[in-house]
């Protein structure tokens, strides 16, 4: 049963905006099945309570019971459910729980104000339960309270704590019984028969990856999400460190919010190697491009080109050139070590296109040593995300990124380089995508962006890092057991095509 913990109405707060009336019909069409009033220091008679469910015109079966928000010494603010009379503030917890043992006593806002309670505090006898999402929290206050509730095993609630129309309902509790009244409601948190709403998904079994959405809301492409990393391996922990380390320093220069974003990165828990990020929510470009008409799919190729341009304008240096010579050895010999494992006819042919692609990144990274940026790495549609910050306006659609696992400091050719092949790879292997998009507008686009930072032999340059990217997904053609398959020779002959006519 999903119930709404703690809300405040324009009739008893005057902290709220918003009447019983509209409150309760907002959580009804929500989905919710109940909610429970919690107004500072009031408690809602039983006859106002049925009055107010008749003129809110909703069923019986919606349950609405009333509850109170007061103020104690040492924890603040807490909801207290089932006690029969108003608790005046300041009263002393100790003495609310003799006078009422009944009750169930509930933390409010712990993580408020950027404050961290102690495991003390949060597995205190004198609490029931724990409010561990919060609208008043911030993103990395109901991070660190997802992550105590896991650490320390106490019992948790979500609760809105409702001043307003537009956001109510976003973080209800779900009870594992029905609830008729708010005894029974305080003895289903007393007895653990509740936990906050959120669904934890793993997107990643091998680097241990948790995509963790929040609350309910209309729109699964609006739903706050905390991406919880948590690698096992010290190579992998070390790259998930320095990929998040890389989008603290992008989000902190403007990518934070805006129509050209990043996740944003939350916390790092270094002992316990995990690592949390805000999720971006939308959808990937690559999912757009399937229902999106002509006009909208240039308008995402076009973003997306710009939002690369930005990111490149940055011009960071985290990592080393070395570094990206280094990695590059070794993913394209990872990637030959395929075709000669199956001792492919083309092996030959991957060879050489892999030896001239070598020297021509080891020439030009000399040659542009000076002006190497910190790049993405990875960039193609599955790696970017469109959303809107309000779904029914279409002026609020933003672009994000994300996987930085392989940014490396690069030539600002290599990102545009393998969006372009994977971009050609994906779309023309996916029959759900009928749009015809230019590889001329995204590097017209990209160059508006970039302005004079674009090299006179950009377009070279390219073609070079196309060729490149054409290598890995043919290595990924023979992962997936397609090394017949005409579009492998396609490609490889592509790569050739690319490199003839180079000239670092």
């Amino acid at each position: 049963m999903l119930i709404e913990m703690h809300c405040h109405t324009l009739q008893h707060s005057s902290c709220s905006k918003v009447s019983a009336v509209e409150l309760v019909q907002l959580l009804y069409a929500k989905g919710l099945q109940g909610l429970v009033l919690t107004d500072h220091h009031y408690l809602w008679p039983r006859e106002e309570l049925a009055d107010l469910c008749r003129e809110a015109e909703v069923p019986p079966d919606f349950i609405i019971m009333s509850g109170q928000e007061t103020n104690v010494p040492v924890f603040g603010d807490v909801l207290i459910y089932g006690a029969p009379t108003t608790i005046p503030r300041g009263t002393p917890l100790e003495q609310i729980r003799k006078d009422f043992p009944q009750i169930a006593v509930v933390w409010a806002h712990p993580y408020r104000d950027g404050r961290v309670p102690t495991q003390e505090l949060l597995c205190s006898p004198h609490l029931d339960a724990v409010e561990i999402f919060n609208s008043n929290h911030t993103v990395r206050g109901n991070s660190r309270g997802l992550q105590d509730w896991h650490r320390y095993r106490f019992i948790g609630t979500g609760g809105t704590d409702t001043h307003g129309a537009s956001y109510a309902g976003i973080y209800p509790t779900l009870f594992d019984h029905p609830l008729k009244t708010v005894e029974e409601l305080a003895d289903g948190i007393r007895n653990g028969h509740c936990r906050p709403f959120l669904k934890e998904i793993a997107r990643k079994d091998s680097t241990k990856v948790i995509e963790v959405t929040i609350g309910t809301q209309e729109s699964e492409k609006t739903r706050e999400s905390l991406i919880i990393r948590s690698p096992d391996s010290h190579e992998a922990w070390s790259s998930a460190e320095r990929a998040f380390h890389i989008m603290s320093a992008i989000a902190g220069r403007g990518f934070d919010k805006g129509i050209f974003r990043v996740p944003q990165p939350i916390e790092k828990y270094a002992e316990a190697r995990t690592l949390v990020e805000k999720g971006i929510a939308g959808e990937s470009l690559f999912e757009r491009l399937q229902s999106a008409t002509a006009t909208e799919a240039e308008q995402c190729f076009r973003l997306s080109a710009q939002w690369l341009a930005k990111m490149h304008g940055l011009r960071l240096r985290i990592t080393t050139a070395e570094e990206f010579l280094s990695e590059e050895q070794i993913r394209l010999e990872r990637e030959l070590a395929r075709f000669a494992k199956d001792n492919h006819p083309y092996t030959g042919k991957v060879t050489e296109i892999i030896r001239a692609v070598q020297a021509a990144e080891l020439e030009l990274v000399h040659k542009e040593k000076g002006v190497l940026i910190q790049g993405h790495g990875d960039y193609h549609p599955k790696n970017i995300i469109i959303g809107h910050d309000d779904p029914n306006d279409q002026s609020t659609i933003f672009v994000a990124a994300i996987d930085f696992e392989r940014s490396q400091l690069m030539p600002r050719a290599f990102d545009v380089g393998w969006f372009l092949a994977q971009t050609h790879s994906m779309l023309s292997s996916n029959p759900k995508i009928g749009i015809n998009l230019s590889d001329d507008d995204f590097l017209a686009a990209y160059a508006d962006a970039a302005g004079s930072a674009v090299p006179d032999d950009f377009s070279d340059q390219v073609e070079l890092f196309r060729a490149r990217a054409n290598i890995s997904i043919a290595a990924f053609f023979i992962k997936l057991k397609l090394g017949d398959d005409g579009e492998l020779w396609r490609i490889l002959v592509e790569s050739e095509r690319a490199l003839a006519h180079l000239d670092f």
